[in-house]
Parts: structure tokens; sequence; C-alpha cells
């Protein structure tokens, strides 16, 4: 799933500093813990002296040969038992009043004694339960993390989004940004470098986008339009040649058909032409449109066309199909559907045409094979082998439909029935 940029850099600033948490708190439960064993260690050794003297001045001290409230206890040893050093450890030791053992520190120290005998003295002391203070340190760590991370997402959200700012004001100028159609931009202070100097690339981009842009756009709009007139020419010629009563009818047959390819190339020509027009935004300009009276006005002009295959339409006025479009594309693209439906109709075929209040279906008869759904939108794109098709016309349909947000052209194959469902869901 993508996330922005501000979510995750603190992704990984929470996971990271969980782990160096984690890792600190070991080694400050380490620290700590070798802290209060040396403090403890402190007060047993000074404690170990002055029983020691005590014991040297009342001798009845030696008979304390069990712990009491005083915690230490002195037992006789064998010469041979007699360790110079001290010995420190850990050990659990049974209390009455927590019912539970707990952790004592030890010592223990042998001495001779004023009597010149060996005794083993043994002192202990409560120390911190480990298994509290694993609990409390947990505790504390893990408020200070969740602190930590409400403080971090807090700051660093607040930073980021002021910093990311100036990004945002340049990603939303690319968003808006279109060939051909001039933005007027309010000059921003850029208080961050890196941000200046991607804002100045973009422009300069920009304007030699812009720059290839118009020069490509008037190529193609010179060579359509020059190429318009020698072909007019041409095929005006033949027309005069074909009227030469000298021609036998294998030549009048030859220059028929080099008019009928030079007719298509004219078509060719236009369709590209439009759709390089569309593509570069040049019919920008929009208005209300009523679908439904295009339609019927649309009926009215291939209405010899629609006598000449004898074809059966059927119009059905649901609702009012009205929508902001540009005038001259509406009616392109209308009349790209009509003659789609009437062109590749059957002799006697059947069409019909249903507008809803969001919707517009063009249903027809015609192969009783259905089109291919991935390729019939793209240029050049011919089902049958008719020479006259250019392969454009339902390019153009979906080229102009891109031009507009929410609009969607689907085609389908039911009961014989080739199906063109236009929707409008801005």
């Amino acid at each position: 799933m993508k996330v922005s940029l501000k979510y995750y850099t603190i992704k990984y600033l929470i996971t990271i500093l969980l782990l160096i948490i984690a890792v600190w708190a070991a080694l400050f439960y380490a620290y700590i813990l070798d802290e209060v064993y040396d403090n403890v260690d402190d007060g047993l050794k000074n404690r170990k002296i002055q029983i020691i003297k005590a014991v040297y001045l009342d001798e009845n001290l030696l008979k304390n040969n069990e712990f009491g409230f005083n915690e230490f206890k002195i037992n006789p040893i064998s010469a041979s038992e007699h360790q110079e050093k001290n010995r420190l450890y850990n050990k659990m030791y049974y209390m009455e009043y927590d019912d539970e053992e707990q952790p004592y520190r030890v010592i223990e120290t042998d001495f001779i004694d004023q009597f010149g005998k060996y005794q083993k003295l043994t002192i202990r002391t409560s120390t911190v339960e480990e298994d509290e203070l694993v609990y409390d340190l947990t505790t504390a760590l893990i408020v200070l993390y969740l602190l930590l991370v409400v403080s971090i997402m807090g700051i660093n959200g607040f930073l980021l989004h002021r910093a990311m700012k100036p990004f945002y004001i340049i990603l939303d100028k690319l968003k808006k940004y279109q060939f051909g159609i001039p933005s007027v931009e309010q000059p921003q202070n850029y208080s961050i470098k890196e941000f200046e100097e991607l804002n100045i690339e973009i422009n300069e981009m920009i304007d030699r986008n812009e720059l290839v842009f118009q020069q490509q756009k008037q190529f193609i709009e010179n060579a359509s339009h020059e190429l318009q007139t020698p072909l007019a020419i041409v095929i005006n010629k033949i027309d005069l040649a074909i009227q030469n009563d000298e021609l036998d009818k294998n030549n009048i047959q030859f220059f028929d058909g080099v008019k009928n390819d030079l007719r298509r190339m004219a078509s060719l020509n236009k369709s590209l032409l439009m759709l390089s027009k569309i593509e570069n935004n040049q019919f920008s300009s929009v208005a209300n449109v009523n679908f439904n009276i295009l339609i019927t006005e649309l009926l009215d002009s291939y209405e010899d066309f629609i006598e000449f295959k004898n074809i059966n339409v059927n119009v059905l006025e649901k609702e009012v199909f009205e929508a902001v479009f540009n005038p001259d594309l509406a009616r392109i693209l209308i009349s790209n559907l009509l003659k789609n439906a009437i062109k590749y109709n059957r002799e006697e075929g059947h069409l019909h045409i249903m507008t809803g209040k969001d919707k517009l279906i063009f249903q027809n008869t015609g192969s009783e094979i259905p089109l291919e759904q991935d390729k019939i939108f793209t240029r050049f794109y011919k089902k049958s082998a008719d020479s006259s098709s250019t392969g454009l016309g339902l390019s153009i349909i979906k080229t102009i439909i891109k031009q507009y947000p929410g609009w969607d052209i689907v085609y389908t194959f039911e009961n014989g029935m080739h199906s063109f469902v236009l929707s409008d869901n801005s």
C-alpha cells in the first residue's frame, strides 16, 4: 500500500526508535543492577568489619549460629576450610512474612577469633527484587516509548507538512498542467533550496515541452492541410478522366479504384488530423449539450443511408441526457457512434438508441461474431475487410471520452446485438 512521505518516515523512525530503546533498556537494566549490587557489597563489607570488631569485644556473639534480626551468623570451621578472600553471591531465602522466597545478597568471610579458633561469618541483606525491577523498568520504558512516539508523530508531522508544503504546490501544478493550455502561476518564495531548484527545472522542462508541442501541432496541421489540397485536385482530375468517352471499361474501373483509394486517404488524413486536434486540447470551449436533440438531428442527416439499408431505427428516450461538453466534439462523438451502428449493420437490421439521465446506449445488429473488446478502441483496428474503413472511428470516440474525467464507453455483445454504452459518472 502506498503511503505519504510523512508516514513513511514516521514508520521507520518508530521502528528504529523501538530497537534503540530496547537495547538501551537492557544496558540500563544491567547498569542499574550492577550499581545496586556494588552499593550492597560495600555495605556488607563494612558490616563485616564492624561485626568482627564486636566479636572481639563480646565473645557471646560467637554463639550467634543462625540468622536473627541482625541478619548474620557465625559458625566454626576447620583450618583446612579457612579462606582469605571474601565470597559474595546471591541467594534466595524463605521469608515468613511474604510466604515466599526473596532474593538476598550474601557475603562469607573467614576469621580467627580471640581464642585462636577459625570461624566463618555469613552476612545477608535483602536486595531489590529483579522481577519487580524488570516490571517497573519495562512499564516506565513503555510509557516513555509511547510518549516519544506521540511526540515524534506530532512534531515530525507538523515539521514535514510545513517543510513539504512547497513540494505539494509543485505537485499540484504538475497535476493541473496540460499541453497547450496556458496556466498562470503565482510567484512563490521557496525557503528550501532544493524545492526552489526543482521548481526552476520543472518550469524550464514545461517551457521546452510547450515549444516542442507547438512545433509538432503546427507541423501536423500544416501537413494535413497541405495534403488535402493535392488529394482533392487528383480526385477531381480522375473524375474528369473517367468522363472521357475514349476510355474502355477496364480503364474506367482502374481509375475508379484509384479514386476510391484517394478518397480513403483523404478520409484517413482528416481522421488523423481530428485525433491530433482532440489530443492537443484544441476543443477547449464547453457548453450545455442536449444529446437527445443532437441524436435526432444526426438521424435526419443519416436518413438516406438508413433507408438505403432498410434499417429499423427505434429511439427510446427514457430521460433527457444533458452534459457540459464541447459542442463540436459532442457532434463528432454521436456521429461516429451512429455511423458505426449503421455502416456495420446488416440490411433490414435493427438499431436501438436509448437515452437515460447519465447514459446513452447504441444497440445494432450486424456480424454474428463479437468484436475484440481489448482492441476495438485502438487505432486502425478493423474487424471486416472493408477497404473504405479507416479503422479510426472508434478510436476517435475513445480519445474524445478521455478528455472528460468520469466519462466512459463500454462495448458488449449479447443476443446478437452489438452494444456501446456511453456513460457520464462525473
